[in-house]
């Protein structure tokens, strides 16, 4: 059993900073590409940031250079620090993660509940 657990969520005025973790556990070989995603109420979820095991990163154009993913392979963690934020970056934030388990050849898509950021004054 594999498990996604987010955290850093909260309530933020616009402008502000959060940084949210997302660490998987349980019966891990391998943890290769980590996804940020979001959804927020009545929009479908989009893409937010990605970072491949080697730390190569890519992220959706609304991002504009103010979040940056970053991960600890030791601890199958992921991060997103998100800056400057906008009442638009009002979201459920999730994560996403391909795990290899021992004894298997492919890496399963695992995703996290999510955490909630709310960007209000």
């Amino acid at each position: 059993q594999v498990q996604l657990v987010e955290s850093g969520g909260g309530l933020v005025q616009p402008g502000g900073s959060l940084r949210l973790s997302c660490s998987a556990s349980g019966n891990i070989l391998n943890v290769g590409a980590m996804n940020w995603y979001r959804q927020a109420r009545g929009k479908q979820r989009e893409l937010v940031a990605t970072i491949t095991r080697a730390r190569n990163t890519n992220y959706a154009e609304f991002v504009g250079g103010r979040f940056t993913i970053s991960r600890d392979n030791s601890k199958n963690t992921v991060y997103l620090q998100m800056n400057s934020l906008k009442p638009e970056d009002t979201a459920n934030y999730s994560c996403k993660a391909a795990v290899l388990r021992p004894g298997t050849n492919r890496f399963l898509e695992v995703w996290g509940q999510g955490t909630l950021v709310t960007v209000s004054s």
